[in-house]
């Protein structure tokens, strides 16, 4: 992955970055994507025994022919970590979609990152940035279950007394690891304040391998005074992509000093429709809220956007969210 140009991917976002998302993402410039994440010990145990109900965590490592995807795995055990990256390696699993359209992953992603209680009180996540020997036990085992490179999304550390992203990039890389993508906070801090870019600057000097940044960037501004100040080889796009997957596009332009045409307000929503028709047709119904969620994203600095997204949330229907966005663009023109 890393050849030496810019590297600009999707961090995954739970509930966000599904393979429609992604694949609009990289129409935009995204050189690979991220899935939600993954449960190694679920993906594991839906291969047990009988099971009547559609496997999820399957679901979520599915991916689209076309845009290269990583898929992202959580776990504290090798054991089974192993063992889901064998899984998803060779498509050999219930309710893998490689014969249904879609395809293998171009790498997987162990996360050392997540911040959720949930995910942390278990030891897994940003949790594995207290116990460096396990992270590079979980690197090992997955590098010998399978030939797919393996890269690691870790965070600055786990609180400000504890800031050990370059000791731990040193590790996974001695692991086998591929890249590292480098969140610029700490698990105490979760996603405020404003992150500390000069930890992704001290892996880039730490390790070989591809160094990724990550955190606080919502504009080509931010992106190139994190490539400036950190030397890293490319940037992760979080929350500053939601309803703006143009970023990726307006990135790599400023970045090779080429002219950047922001998408008009009329192609903003389609490509809102877009995402939203397509998460719908596959969720049905059930896909309303996340379809909502979406939404709320692209309506950002739209005039009544605060309205707009109250109606957006009375509506269940793929016709009336299109209604609520066709008179948003008319509003945004008659203006």
């Amino acid at each position: 992955m890393g050849n030496g140009k810019l590297i600009l991917t999707l961090a995954p976002m739970a509930g966000y970055t599904d393979r429609d998302f992604r694949r609009i993402c990289g129409e935009q410039g995204a050189d690979f994507a991220v899935t939600e994440m993954v449960s190694a010990k679920a993906l594991c145990y839906e291969q047990i025994g009988k099971h009547k109900s559609e496997p999820k965590s399957a679901a979520l490592a599915h991916i689209d022919p076309g845009m290269p995807t990583a898929v992202q795995l959580f776990g504290c055990d090798p054991e089974f970590i192993a063992r889901a990256v064998e899984l998803i390696a060779t498509g050999n699993y219930r309710g893998c979609e490689y014969g249904r359209g879609g395809q293998r992953p171009a790498a997987i992603d162990i996360n050392m990152g997540c911040p959720v209680k949930k995910v942390v009180s278990n030891g897994e996540g940003s949790a594995l940035m207290k116990d460096p020997e396990l992270a590079g036990r979980i690197v090992e085992a997955a590098v010998r279950a399978s030939d797919i490179p393996i890269t690691v999304k870790m965070r600055a550390g786990w609180d400000q007394n504890s800031i050990n992203a370059p000791e731990l990039a040193r590790v996974v890389e001695q692991a086998g690891a591929s890249m590292v993508c480098v969140h610029a906070r700490t698990r105490e801090q979760f996603y405020e304040p404003a992150p500390d870019i000069s930890v992704i600057g001290r892996v880039k000097a730490a390790v070989d391998i591809p160094v990724i940044g990550n955190g606080g960037v919502f504009s080509a501004d931010d992106a190139m005074r994190m490539l400036d100040e950190t030397g890293c080889d490319g940037i992760a796009l979080a929350r500053g992509a939601l309803g703006n997957p143009w970023l990726f596009a307006e990135i790599r332009a400023r970045h090779g000093g080429l002219e950047y045409t922001p998408p008009t307000v009329a192609e903003r929503m389609e490509t809102a429709m877009l995402q939203v028709t397509e998460l719908m047709k596959r969720k049905g119904e059930r896909g309303i809220t996340e379809a909502r969620s979406q939404l709320a994203f692209y309506l950002k600095g739209f005039k009544g956007a605060a309205a707009l997204r109250a109606r957006i949330n009375t509506v269940s229907t793929v016709d009336g969210l299109r209604e609520i966005l066709d008179s948003a663009v008319r509003e945004e023109n008659d203006g």
